[in-house]
C-alpha cells in the first residue's frame, strides 16, 4: 500500500492521501477557519440554500408546461435523486470535513484532474448561481418597492445586457409599466399580462441592476466579518420564510377545489415530455433546480463544531424538510388554481387570488417571503463559492492568496472578497435567462462524480473510519448516478455547448497553471 502521507498515483491523477486530509481538517490556528457551526445552523444553511426560487417560481411553469398537478410526483423523483446524492455526500463529509465539498473529495478517490474538473464545475453553481438569484431578488424586491409607493427608475434595476424591456413588462402574471414600474389597471382592475398592450410604452434600456449588486455586496460584507454573524442572519431569514411558506400552506388548503386536480395527471399529447409520464420524467429534471444548494453544507465542513455527526444532519435534515415542504406546496397551488393558469413568474401569488378576498392579505408575506427566501439563497452560495476557492488554493491549484485567511475574523477575506466582486459584476450586467440554466448542469455533473467517488473509495479504502456510512452501496450510487445523468439528458444542447466552453477554459488553467504549482505533485514547496 502507498505511504498514507505521498500521492497514492502520479501525474495528473495523483490522489490526495486521506491522512493529510484528515491532518488538515483538525488543524487550528490563526490561518485556519472558526468552528462555530452546530447541527442547527448547518440544517438551516441547507433550508436557506434550497427554498427560493424553487418553491416561489418553477412549480407553477413545471406544473403547467409538463406535469399538471402530478408535478407531485415530479418533486418525489427529484428529492429521491437529491436524497441518493446526499447519502453518499453524508459520508464524504463525515471522513473529510474539509471547506473543498465535492473537488476535495474527488481529490481524495479520483485524482488530481477530476478534482480540478469538479471545483471549476462547482463555480457554475455557486458564483453563477448567487448573481442569479441575485437577479430574481432584484426583480421581487422593485416590484415590493412599489407596492409602498417607492419607484425606482426602471434602467438602474434592469442588465444592460437583457432584451431591451421585456423583462420589465410583465410581473406576477400582470401588465407592468417600466417607466414607473407600477401595475397597469383600468377601472380599478389590474391588467394581466395576457392583455398587456406593449405599444404605449416607452421603454429605456437598463443601465445596471443596482438593487442586485447592492444586494450583492452588503452580503460579501457580513461573509467576511464571519461565519456565525452570516448564519444567525440566515438563521432569521429562514424562520421568516418557512413561516410564510407554511401560512400559505395551512391556510391554502381550506380553500382548495379537488376539481383542479382532475385529472391528476393529465394525459400526454402526443409529444415526449409534455404530460403524461413522460411529462412527470421532465418536470423532475425542471423541479430539480429547485433543491440545488443543499450541498452548500459541506463547503461549511471546517468550521462546524462536530463535523462527523453535524454534516450528515445538516445534509439530509436540510433535504427532508424542504422535499415535505415543496410536496405540500405543490398540493396547495393546484389545488387553488387549475394548473394551466400557472405558467407565470409569480404562480404563488396567482394560485391565493383564486381564494377570492379571504387570502388577498397573504399576497404581502408572500412577496416578503420570496425577498427573504432568496436573500438568504445569495447568502448560502456566497459563503459556499469562497470556501472553494480556499481549498483549492491550499492545494495549490489556484494562486496562493486565495487561501488567505482574516487574521481577526478567521474568514477566507480575499477569496471572499474576489467572489463578491465578481457576482456583483454578473449580477449588474447579465439578465437572469442567460444565468440560470448553467447553474444546473454544473450541479448534476458534481452529483454524478461524488457518487461514482463513493464506489471507488469503498473498493479501493474500506478500512478507513467512515462516521456515516452510505446505505445499500453500491446501490444508492448507482441509483444517485443514474438520476443525475437522466436529468442531465433533459437539458438543452446550448447548455452542454456552454458547459463544454466552461470547461475548456478551465483545462487550459489547470494545463498551464495548476498542474505546476500542486503540492500533492510536487511536495509541500509554496
Amino acid at each position: 500500500m502507498a505511504s498514507p502521507t505521498k500521492p497514492q498515483s502520479e501525474g495528473m491523477f495523483a490522489l490526495k492521501s486521506m491522512a493529510a486530509l484528515q491532518n488538515e481538517a483538525n488543524s487550528e490556528g490563526s490561518d485556519s477557519l472558526k468552528r462555530s457551526l452546530g447541527a442547527l445552523n448547518l440544517t438551516l444553511l441547507g433550508i436557506g440554500a434550497i427554498i427560493g426560487a424553487g418553491i416561489f417560481v418553477i412549480t407553477g411553469s413545471a406544473a403547467a408546461q409538463y406535469a399538471g398537478p402530478a408535478i407531485v410526483y415530479s418533486f418525489i423523483i427529484a428529492g429521491m435523486g437529491c436524497l441518493f446524492a446526499g447519502l453518499c455526500y453524508a459520508e464524504f463529509a463525515s471522513m473529510i470535513p474539509i471547506a473543498g465539498s465535492a473537488y476535495t473529495y474527488g481529490y481524495a478517490t479520483l485524482g488530481e484532474l477530476v478534482a480540478w474538473i469538479i471545483g471549476w464545475d462547482l463555480i457554475l453553481e455557486y458564483l453563477f448561481a448567487a448573481s442569479t438569484v441575485a437577479v430574481g431578488w432584484s426583480g421581487y424586491f422593485v416590484a415590493f418597492l412599489g407596492q409602498l409607493g417607492i419607484h425606482l427608475p426602471p434602467q438602474f434595476a434592469s442588465a444592460p445586457l437583457d432584451v431591451q424591456g421585456t423583462h420589465t413588462l410583465v410581473r406576477a402574471g400582470l401588465c407592468v409599466d417600466p417607466a414607473t414600474n407600477q401595475i397597469v389597471t383600468l377601472g380599478g382592475q389590474a391588467i394581466s399580462a395576457a392583455n398587456c398592450d406593449t405599444s404605449r410604452f416607452i421603454v429605456e434600456k437598463g443601465i445596471l441592476n443596482v438593487p442586485a449588486m447592492l444586494l450583492v455586496i452588503a452580503l460579501t460584507c457580513l461573509l467576511i466579518v464571519g461565519i456565525r454573524e452570516s448564519a444567525r442572519l440566515n438563521n432569521v431569514i429562514v424562520f421568516v420564510k418557512v413561516a410564510i411558506v407554511l401560512l400559505v400552506i395551512f391556510f391554502g388548503f381550506q380553500y382548495v377545489n379537488s376539481e383542479n386536480w382532475v385529472p391528476f395527471m393529465p394525459a400526454n399529447t402526443g409529444k415526449f415530455g409534455e404530460f403524461g409520464i413522460t411529462g412527470v420524467i421532465r418536470a423532475s429534471a425542471v423541479v430539480f433546480f429547485s433543491y440545488i444548494g443543499f450541498d452548500a453544507v459541506s463547503t461549511a465542513a471546517q468550521e462546524a463544531k462536530n463535523p462527523q455527526k453535524d454534516l450528515p444532519i445538516g445534509i439530509l435534515g436540510s433535504l427532508a424538510i424542504c422535499t415535505v415542504l415543496y410536496i405540500l406546496m405543490a398540493f396547495v397551488m393546484t389545488g387553488l388554481a387549475k394548473y394551466t393558469e400557472l405558467n407565470v413568474p409569480h404562480p404563488v401569488f396567482v394560485a391565493i387570488e383564486q381564494a377570492g378576498p379571504a387570502l388577498a392579505w397573504l399576497g404581502y408575506f408572500v412577496n416578503i417571503g420570496a425577498i427573504a427566501g432568496l436573500a438568504s439563497v445569495v447568502l448560502v452560495m456566497l459563503m459556499a463559492q469562497p470556501r472553494i476557492f480556499y481549498a483549492m488554493a491550499r492545494d495549490g491549484l489556484l494562486p496562493a492568496v486565495l487561501g488567505k485567511v482574516h487574521p481577526r475574523y478567521q474568514t477566507p477575506y480575499v477569496a471572499t472578497i474576489i467572489t463578491g466582486f465578481a457576482a456583483t459584476l454578473i449580477a449588474g450586467t447579465f439578465p437572469i435567462g442567460l444565468l440560470g440554466e448553467l447553474v444546473s448542469i454544473g450541479t448534476l455533473l458534481a452529483f454524478v462524480i461524488v457518487c461514482g467517488g463513493i464506489i471507488v473509495l469503498r473498493r479501493n479504502r474500506p478500512e478507513l473510519p467512515r462516521p456515516f456510512r452510505t446505505p445499500l452501496v453500491p446501490l444508492v450510487p448507482i441509483l444517485g448516478i443514474l438520476t443525475c445523468t437522466g436529468m442531465m439528458v433533459f437539458l438543452p444542447l446550448d447548455t452542454w455547448l456552454r458547459l463544454a466552453i466552461w470547461m475548456a477554459i478551465g483545462l487550459l488553467i489547470y494545463f498551464f497553471y495548476g498542474q505546476h504549482h500542486s503540492r500533492v505533485r510536487h511536495g509541500n514547496r509554496r
